[in-house]
């Protein structure tokens, strides 16, 4: 659950690090709305690049940041629509992007929802208090970044096999920055470090993505709320039929539980790696979707509320990876009516966001959608942090030729099938929300009756969903005693 109460002299200490540090937090309200940030702090913003460490950077945690690399102001929410020609289904896949976030990807937002509620509470202390951030890849970094943009020290931990690009950013910006063993799969020896911090460092604060609420909070209320935006314009009638996302901590997964209540009719699906099934046969293994961590359940998956799951093969991403960022493949992609205005905007698709793409493929096929039904998604992050992967392959398997083109296109993209995926009945999703005890109760010391309460207590999510309002009335109190210093 979401802890709200106030701890006074830790409160305290934290009102005047962020006077000294000129720091004003935003309020989900604005990063839902930007029209509602003062026009000072927009003022600022035309002088501050979108990646910069700045504190005002603090309210570009939004959907909505104008898609420029520095003084961009606020629009509309970013998304791109992509065409039958790609995909090869008449459904109308929509996809938010992530790339226009600070750092190139959304876990700030997931990450503010976390370290900001403890903050201004006073429950976290800057003075005194590390910020832990275990993760398999870009919550780290988000992490690191809002830690950084508020004047807290962290530490960063995230598999020793992930992506050069992350641990070089990392460097400059995470006070510390510790390697587990292994991939994006090995989130157990990610867990086993936090215990060991825990054992041996005081004054440590760990944000675990996995079951912090604030994560699953931010994403219901801000990416569902954008998402929700973008229908709106969208669907001029036509049917939102389900909401497609590899689950990695289930944070953004939690936009379903908040489009549900708009679209009842809608399905929510969960996607992970077909080398790593867990949900889909209890499976275990390593993959290399990289930011989608495996074999367990998160603590803040709404498991009773998934329709379906969906396995994706980590074969498939890495081929469509080159596909849509080589010239042969783009050239390919020319030859089968793909608009340039498209082809020049795949290096927005990181790789978990060719697999959200392939999950929204494969849900079209087996529901025999049509050009007047739609699935949503979301594009987490871009290439941007992905080109050693394709150097990499290169190396590994040589110049990306027509061929290569022609074999992915029809093969890995045009060829997904209607295979491993699982349509959830009462029991079924029964069976995956019992998984979370071996990882929460016996690895991670949760409570048995608080497992219980997610299944059999509706109130249990609806108290989470709730803590909006409240957060934002801490927040405005916090910037408002930082004001009269």
């Amino acid at each position: 659950m979401i802890d709200l109460s106030v701890d006074s002299k830790h409160l305290e200490e934290s009102v005047k690090r962020a006077k000294e540090k000129n720091i004003i937090i935003p309020t989900f309200a604005q990063q839902k709305n930007p029209k509602l940030i003062p026009s000072l702090v927009l003022e600022e913003l035309k002088e501050i690049g979108l990646w910069d460490v700045h504190p005002r950077n603090l309210f570009r945690i939004t959907w909505k940041n104008e898609p420029i690399v520095k003084g961009g102001g606020f629009g509309s929410v970013n998304y791109i629509e992509l065409p039958p020609e790609l995909t090869g289904v008449e459904a109308r896949i929509i996809a938010l992007v992530g790339k226009y976030f600070p750092t190139g990807a959304h876990k700030v937002g997931a990450t503010f929802g976390c370290l900001v509620p403890r903050l201004v509470t006073g429950q976290f202390n800057p003075v005194i208090h590390q910020a832990v951030w275990p993760s398999t890849g870009n919550y780290c970094r988000g992490g690191a970044y809002d830690s950084t943009l508020l004047s807290c020290e962290s530490i960063a931990i995230l598999p020793e096999e992930m992506s050069t690009e992350r641990f070089e950013w990392l460097k400059s910006v995470a006070g510390e920055v510790i390697k587990t063993p292994g991939s994006e799969s090995n989130v157990k020896e990610i867990f086993d470090k936090v215990w060991e911090l825990k054992r041996t460092r005081d004054n440590i604060f760990v944000f675990n993505q996995f079951d912090e609420f604030g994560n699953y909070l931010w994403h219901y209320d801000v990416t569902g709320n954008a998402i929700k935006e973008t229908l709106d314009t969208e669907l001029n009638g036509d049917n939102l039929h389900g909401l497609v996302l590899t689950t990695g901590s289930a944070g953004t997964l939690a936009c379903g539980d908040f489009l549900k209540k708009i679209y009842p009719q809608m399905k929510v699906v969960a996607g992970e790696a077909l080398q790593c099934p867990t949900m889909l046969m209890n499976g275990y293994g390593a993959h290399t979707i990289e930011g989608i961590g495996d074999k367990h359940i998160p603590w803040i998956h709404n498991v009773r509320n998934t329709d379906l799951v969906i396995a994706i093969d980590d074969k498939d991403t890495q081929q469509i990876m080159r596909l849509f960022n080589e010239p042969a493949g783009h050239k390919y992609l020319r030859e089968q009516g793909v608009s340039d205005e498209i082809i020049d905007q795949l290096h927005l698709l990181g790789i978990s966001s060719i697999a959200n793409m392939l999950m929204a493929i494969k849900y079209a096929k087996y529901f025999e959608l049509t050009d007047k039904d739609v699935v949503v998604t979301v594009f987490t992050d871009s290439m941007e942090l992905y080109q050693s992967r394709l150097f990499e392959m290169n190396e590994g398997q040589g110049v990306f030729t027509s061929n290569d083109a022609l074999r992915t296109f029809h093969s890995n993209l045009a060829g997904q099938r209607t295979d491993n995926m699982l349509e959830l009945n009462y029991l079924q999703r029964k069976r995956i929300h019992h998984l979370k005890y071996y990882t929460w109760i016996e690895q991670q010391a949760r409570d048995l009756d608080e497992l219980n309460a997610q299944w059999y207590e509706p109130d249990y999510w609806e108290s989470i969903q709730n803590s909006v309002n409240p957060i934002d009335e801490l927040i405005v109190s916090f910037n408002e005693k930082v004001e009269n210093i």
